[in-house]
Parts: C-alpha cells; structure tokens; sequence
C-alpha cells in the first residue's frame, strides 16, 4: 500500500518537475553508490571547452552534495516550489517552464564562467523559490516556527539561513539575482509603459512541450467524425 501510494504521488507530479528532481535524486545516488564522482560532475569551463565534455553544462545542476541534512533540504524545497510554479503560474504552459529553466541556466552558466563555482542546483532552487515568492506576495510563510513573514522574503531569509550554517551566500545571491532578472523581464517590464515582453518561447518548445488546445466551437466535416471512420 505504501509502495502504490508512493508510486501514485510520484506519477502524479507534473512533468517537468517530475524529470529534475528525478534526475538530482538520481545523481547523488550514483555518486553514494561511488558509479561516479563528483569530479565528473562539477562545472569546470575548461573541461567543457577544451575537452569537449558538455555533460558538465547540465550534471552541475543536478548533484546537491551527499546525502545528509543539505541534500534532504534543498531537495524538499526544489519539490515544493518547483511544483507549486509548474501547477500555478504555469499551469497548461510546460514549454514557459522549461523556457525559464533554460534562460535561468544560461545566465547562470555565464556567471559560473567568471567565478569559481563548482555546482549550481542550490541557486537555481533559489531561483525557482525567488519566482514563485514575487508571484504569490500575500501569502504569510512559517520557517520552522520560528519566523513569521510574506513569501517575498522567503529567498532572503534561506540566504540568512545559509549564512548560519557557514555556507557561502554567493550561490544564494546568484540565485536571487538571475530570479528577478527573469521575474523583471517577464512580470514587471511588459506591463510599464513602453515595456514590451522580451522574453519570447521558441515555437519548436510549444511545438514539444504544448499540446494545442482543441476549438471548442470546431465541428468537423461529416466524413471526419468517428461514426464515418472506416473500421478493421
């Protein structure tokens, strides 16, 4: 009974959120099971231009260190947030979604280019929760009993929280910074006056990712309905 009620939250989950944390979970079990390392794994400019070794652009996204508090942490908040995103402001628009996935992680990408990072989930998590928090700012928020605010600081006060545990907050920022660009880009400057919306879906990710709605209004011709089908 368990296995099936697992079996049907899992396939339950939308699809996009469904694949990346599917794929993180999957990571850091192979690196457990030692099927690979991390050194394998990390994002380094060098190895990806010169060696050719592209997997890097995309597996230093997906490993959130070994199994422990962290990994448990970041992976309830990249579940939470990035499912509520998909079935809320994004809900019948998957290609959006992984349009924004795909702009948050090139901006990230270019920045990793001049800095010494090595993985870059935990901003991108922090990037889907900084969204999520700007499009939903009346909600009231707990942190473990301990803090009461407005979702808009929620981004903020995981980056305190880092901060506690000795973490570096520069992932944090990243992850705050490249999650408002794409909040301005997307929220904010096509409603100013004179704003336009810039960020654009390529029509090959509808063509993927969206299936076109039925006209409710079509009625087909006599010999397209199904009663006119020829049958085996």
């Amino acid at each position: 009974m368990a296995y099936q009620g697992f079996a049907q939250e899992y396939l339950g989950m939308p699809a996009v959120t469904r694949a990346y944390t599917t794929a993180c979970v999957l990571t850091t079990a192979a690196v457990q099971l030692e099927f690979i390392t991390p050194f394998q794994l990390y994002f380094n400019p060098d190895l990806i231009f010169r060696k050719f070794q592209i997997w890097r652009l995309i597996t230093n996204f997906l490993f959130f260190g070994p199994l422990g508090f962290s990994f448990f942490f970041n992976m309830i908040f990249l579940y939470r947030y990035c499912r509520m995103l998909e079935e809320g402001s994004f809900r019948g628009r998957t290609a959006d979604f992984v349009f924004m996935f795909l702009f948050g992680g090139f901006l990230m990408t270019l920045f990793g280019l001049f800095a010494s990072l090595f993985f870059l989930g935990q901003a991108f998590t922090i990037m889907l929760v900084y969204v999520w928090s700007r499009r939903n700012p009346y909600i009231r928020m707990n942190f473990f009993g301990l803090l009461n605010f407005q979702a808009p600081f929620l981004p903020w006060v995981l980056m305190g929280f880092s901060l506690l545990l000795g973490n570096s907050i520069i992932i944090d920022l990243l992850g705050i910074a490249v999650g408002h660009i794409y909040y301005f880009l997307e929220d904010v400057f096509p409603n100013q006056p004179g704003g336009k919306k810039l960020l654009l879906t390529p029509s090959f990710l509808k063509m993927v990712f969206d299936t076109p709605e039925e006209d409710p209004n079509y009625n087909p011709l006599p010999e397209d309905r199904p009663e006119h089908q020829p049958r085996d």
